[in-house]
């Protein structure tokens, strides 16, 4: 999980391929020893690779816990869901987006996220002041889309790099692109991309498309969608809690969005 020391391997290191998966702490212990049954006590043949990270628990009616909260919302079909919360992202709201299936492992991948323009570097300060409650040196990665990627970031192959896919790899933004974002190129001029497939995450790889109509970069700010000394929120009830106790704009639970502003 030290993306530094991955980017340097990537780098540095003269590996053709660096392949790793998106829980690599304590929690992946139980698929290595999975893994270890199947391949070497089975002698089964290496087969498929773990290429995404959304295999926890979905909640497809995630409106009931709005209607048994007594909050308004609107139901949208996913083109006008996209056109909304892209138009509030190039005006400045932050937006938490509650998407699927629950990512396994510590990153939010675009299913359990706080989505921000991360083209100000006043944006940062304020999703950690008054969104995250956090320190406000706290840095915040970008969710770019794959076939943009090598524009803004040193990462040539990037539709080859898996641990990009999963936010593992710390690597430089290149110099022209930095002032573009602001908010999310660290002071030593890095970041921690997450690189999105349309095959993978159609719906947040369509999202950041229709961002970048709206701003004229295919990025996004991208962070964990919780609070400071809290995990990462994983039921609709984790989400509008969080929401009301934060000072977030807007909350995207599936086909549903609830504006503060309405």
């Amino acid at each position: 999980m030290n993306s530094v020391a991955n980017g340097r391997l990537l780098r540095e290191a003269g590996f053709d391929d660096i392949y790793i998966q998106p829980a690599a702490g304590d929690s992946g212990g139980a698929l290595g020893a999975a893994l270890y049954a199947w391949h070497i006590v089975e002698n089964r043949p290496r087969a498929a690779v773990l290429d995404r990270a959304d295999l926890g628990e979905a909640w497809p009616d995630a409106a009931s816990c709005l209607d048994s909260a007594g909050v308004g919302y609107r139901r949208l079909a996913d083109s006008s869901l996209i056109d909304q919360v892209a138009a509030m992202l190039a005006s400045g709201k932050v937006v938490a987006w509650f998407q699927g299936r629950f990512e396994w492992g510590p990153r939010s991948l675009g299913q359990r996220s706080i989505l921000a323009d991360p083209r100000k570097a006043e944006m940062r300060d304020h999703v950690n002041l008054a969104v995250k409650f956090r320190e406000p040196f706290r840095p915040f990665a970008p969710s770019v889309v794959a076939e943009r990627a090598k524009e803004y970031f040193n990462l040539p192959d990037a539709g080859h790099c898996y641990p990009a896919r999963f936010m593992l790899y710390v690597i430089p933004v290149h110099g022209r692109q930095r002032p573009a974002l602001g908010a999310v190129t660290h002071v030593d001029g890095t970041a921690r991309p997450q690189v999105v497939h349309r095959e993978c995450h159609p719906l947040f790889y369509t999202l950041l498309s229709r961002f970048e109509e709206y701003s004229g970069v295919p990025v996004l700010l991208n962070t964990s969608f919780n609070v400071q000394g809290e995990p990462i929120v994983a039921s609709p009830s984790d989400a509008l809690s969080t929401f009301q106790r934060s000072n977030l704009d807007a909350l995207v639970l599936n086909d549903c969005l609830i504006d503060k502003q309405r």
